[in-house]
């Protein structure tokens, strides 16, 4: 094996990555096909080995489903008492978080891990909490069945016809410090099935004429299989970039795949996983923001943004696009970023709509070149998108409509003018230009108006017989058909500038913000003032209200300036943003953390650490963030932690200044006091050695003058320890000087 001198860079992001790893705890998963396989089994056995060795280790929460085998390892040790919550009637038993959290011990067992809490949780799912625990330094032992990684859920549905409502992203398992794979052929497990040993024997039976037939579990294990060996991969991987062994072959996969707000989408998403994990490439997922007739509704909106969120929980780096052609934009950022293959959904719509208004996919697969084209198709049950609404989001104004009236009757006056001495060509000119500026300043129906009125005055006004609508020469209808087609689509090309300047402006102003807010957070350096700054640029941009919370001694957090852009933080609201300040995560509203905030919660993580967390409450009409704002926002949070850091740093080296000065101030006293100690010491010890030696011949007038001297000097001695003493008091802030 060939190897060569590390990269320091990546030998530096490895120790920082190890050194995070420390200090968390260790998540061990054991990794099955199907449900009797032995992964619980597994792990109580080794929850044994490790209490043997006189570790903590506590069933936080196990299902045993009734196994006499797991019952009897579950037995000896140490089980938490599940937490009561209350749900439309019924009693659920949860896992209790603070209560392990409480007790912090060695290993904490974890049972079904993509489970759904109850409402009113601190968390939606299960993995959210053992994520909290490693984040706490406790390990944990898991067990997970392959169905329930997010990735592959159509795959096994579309294998076993069942659809696996509980999922968690793949990070999880990518996470995991360990995984064990725990495997058995399906006729052992079928076995074990008909002896009672999985399933009660009524649910057995049906679970073996459904889930547990033969084809279903030879297909769960080789994806088992699979995803063990991709992590196997990446494991030796990462040992080759550690070690700087050379590669054998290229790794320059990179996949892009092209998502909306049809939920079609999310099958596009998860075959893009699949396919960048066998690959072990980069992917991305790509939105465009084209001008187009009809705008997505609010709740496809949504959608959109949710679909967003998947790809990222994934693992992909989402990216928003805007242009005219979706296909170009497409296509012209796949070049840039060097993608090898694309993925798209394969069209819905009727023929006749591609050959009319064209085709992305056509597009997309022409200009492709030597990227590869894939084009998949969505799940036949999956729900179709909601209808779209007309492109205006409001009724144009009525100055919009007088517009266009008087731009018809100033393009009218004009034409009439220059009747006399120009052909009528030249006058069906000034009323485009009259269109023109029309679209510019109005929405499309007003300048659909200006487009009618102007074909119509045309007519009017300058085609004979004059001062009618009457029609002498039919090719003059050819004439006004091609006015309007011109005219129509002029306006339309406006229109579509005019929206794409828009969204250029959005980002400029929002670009133009961040430079101006990192401008001034270089120029201040107080907590309060900093703070002040980020609240006051993040309202700015945003339309909302903000709070910068930075801790105190003890590490709570606390606003440290308020003011008009500042909302009210109640007792809850402020321990979500202790929660992101003490996890590193976002939390609050749009997240699966504490989703019931009334606002949006991000960490201000520095290089060194956290130093505070910023809330974002939205306006009572707005929309849900969409990933670009998240993106813009943690770009906000980002400069303002750094500011928050520098601040910090600033302290600590004035303090260290101080404390210098102090020590030199301290050596130079205790130097010039020393003289002023050892004189009234020689005066005593010398009084005191002559009434010592040389009493007896001593007169009284002697013995008395000698023992005044020990107490004059007892007495300057006693001020000067006293004065040093006082000093002393005062650097250590015991006395305060009024």
């Amino acid at each position: 094996m060939e190897e060569r001198r590390p990269d320091s860079d990546l030998l530096q992001k490895e120790a920082r990555k190890e050194e995070e790893r420390k200090r968390q705890g260790r998540l061990k998963v054991f990794f099955g096909a199907a449900p009797g396989v032995g992964k619980t089994y597994a792990m109580l056995e080794a929850a044994w080995q490790k209490k043997l060795e006189d570790l903590d280790v506590v069933a936080a929460i196990v299902e045993t489903h009734g196994r006499f085998e797991t019952d009897s390892l579950l037995a000896g040790l140490k089980i938490l008492p599940r937490r009561p919550v209350e749900y439309r009637g019924m009693l659920l038993a949860e896992m209790d978080l603070d209560a392990v959290l409480a007790r912090k011990p060695d290993i904490a067992l974890v049972d079904e891990l993509a489970h759904a809490n109850a409402p009113g949780s601190r968390h939606k799912k299960r993995w959210q909490d053992v994520f909290e625990l490693l984040a706490a330094g406790i390990d944990v032992y898991t067990p997970l069945n392959v169905q329930h990684l997010e990735s592959l859920g159509d795959v096994v549905a579309q294998i076993t016809g069942v659809v696996v409502h509980e999922t968690i992203p793949d990070s999880v398992l990518d996470r995991a410090d360990e995984i064990e794979l725990v495997d058995l052929p399906p006729d052992a497990l079928l076995q074990r099935l008909k002896e009672g040993k999985v399933y009660l024997a009524e649910i057995a039976e049906r679970a073996r004429e459904h889930f547990f037939r033969t084809g279903n579990l030879l297909a769960l294990r080789e994806l088992a299989l699979r995803r063990t060996a991709e992590r196997v991969d990446a494991q030796m991987e990462s040992y080759r970039r550690a070690k700087g062994v050379r590669e054998l072959w290229p790794t320059a996969e990179r996949i892009l795949v092209c998502i909306g707000a049809n939920p079609r989408s999310i099958r596009l998403i998860r075959t893009a996983k699949r396919m960048a994990a066998g690959l072990r490439a980069e992917w991305l997922a790509v939105t465009v923001e084209a001008p187009v007739k009809v705008h997505p509704s609010p709740q496809d909106l949504l959608q959109l943004a949710e679909h967003m969120q998947l790809a990222e929980s994934l693992g992909a780096e989402t990216v928003t696009l805007s242009g005219h052609s979706v296909s170009e934009e497409v296509l012209s950022y796949a070049r840039s970023r060097n993608v090898t293959r694309i993925i798209i959904g394969k069209p819905t719509h009727p023929r006749w709509k591609d050959r009319l208004f064209g085709s992305v996919l056509d597009e997309v697969v022409r200009g492709s070149g030597d990227i590869d084209v894939y084009v998949i198709a969505g799940e036949s049950g999956e729900a179709e998108p909601n209808p779209a609404v007309r492109l205006e989001k409001a009724p144009p104004r009525p100055r919009d409509w007088l517009l266009s009236l008087f731009g018809v009757g100033l393009t009218t006056v004009i034409a009439g003018l220059m009747f006399p001495y120009f052909t009528l060509v030249d006058l069906a000119m000034v009323y485009l230009l009259g269109i023109v500026l029309t679209a510019g300043r109005a929405g499309r129906g007003p300048t659909l108006l200006a487009t009618f009125l102007s074909v119509a005055a045309f007519n009017f006004f300058f085609i004979p017989p004059l001062y009618t609508f009457t029609v002498e020469d039919v090719r003059y209808f050819v004439t006004f058909a091609v006015m309007f087609v011109v005219a129509f689509v002029t306006s339309s090309l406006t229109l579509r500038v005019r929206e794409q300047a828009e969204n250029a402006r959005q980002r400029e102003r929002r670009t133009a913000a961040l430079y101006h807010l990192s401008r001034e957070l270089a120029h201040e350096e107080g907590r309060e003032q900093l703070s002040a700054i980020a609240v006051r640029h993040l309202s700015e941009v945003f339309s909302c209200q903000a709070a910068v919370l930075v801790p105190d001694r003890q590490g709570n957090l606390a606003l440290p300036a308020t003011g008009r852009h500042t909302y009210a933080l109640d007792p809850r609201e402020l321990g979500v943003a202790q929660w992101v300040f003490d996890h590193r995560q976002r939390a609050g509203q749009g997240t699966d953390t504490l989703p019931g905030a009334k606002a949006l919660y991000l960490p201000l993580i520095a290089a060194a650490k956290a130093v505070g967390a910023v809330g974002i409450l939205p306006g009572p009409v707005a929309s849900p963030f969409s990933p670009e704002q998240i993106h813009t926002l943690e770009s906000f949070a980002n400069q303002t932690a750094m500011a928050l850091e520098r601040a910090s740093l600033a302290d600590e080296a004035q303090k260290a200044l101080l404390q210098i000065e102090t020590e030199r101030l301290r050596s130079t006293l205790l130097s010039s006091v020393s003289h002023d100690l050892r004189t009234p010491l020689a005066a005593i010890t010398g009084a005191g050695t002559t009434l010592l030696r040389n009493e007896k011949l001593l007169d009284a007038a002697s013995r008395e003058e000698l023992l005044h001297t020990i107490v004059e000097e007892a007495a300057h001695l006693n001020r000067i320890i006293r004065n040093v003493l006082d000093m002393t008091r005062l650097e250590s802030g015991a006395v305060q000087v009024n």
